[in-house]
């Protein structure tokens, strides 16, 4: 006779727990998602408020398109569940462009050069709470 008997991984404390980490990872990555589709938006349609920050940064309006279609590829492949770590990848190295344009015109440190970390920061929480096995990549878990 087998029997059956329960392995910590199916246990449903553990499992109710995977799946309010996962629910949580979901709902951060959405709110950044919109959030960067926002920027995406203000990029292409180019409001004035966009091109006042743009020229404030040095940057002529006409690479606002080029910003906002490089984000928006970055953006769906980040939405993409299978390809989400390359489209992160990739929304982590626009944003630390960001960082580099704000620090180039000496904007304030941490309410205005490092927010765009704090966005990253906060992207990567999300996906990891939705794929824990990410930790295992870079060494944090065995």
């Amino acid at each position: 006779m087998v029997t059956a008997t329960a392995t910590p991984s199916t246990t449903p404390e553990i499992a109710g727990a995977r799946g309010v980490r996962q629910i949580v990872g979901v709902v951060i990555s959405v709110v950044i998602g919109a959030f960067l589709a926002f920027d995406v938006i203000g990029k292409l349609t180019q409001p004035e408020a966009v091109v006042e920050g743009t020229a404030k940064l040095g940057f002529p309006i006409e690479q606002a398109y080029v910003m906002g279609t490089v984000l928006l590829v970055c953006l769906v492949v980040y939405a993409i569940p299978r390809t989400a770590v390359l489209g992160a990848l990739g929304i982590t190295a626009y944003l630390g462009g960001a960082v580099t344009a704000n620090m180039r015109i000496e904007s304030p440190v941490v309410s205005t050069t490092l927010f765009a970390v704090y966005v990253g920061v906060l992207m990567w929480v999300g996906l990891i709470l939705r794929r824990p096995g990410l930790l295992k990549v870079v060494g944090l878990r065995r």
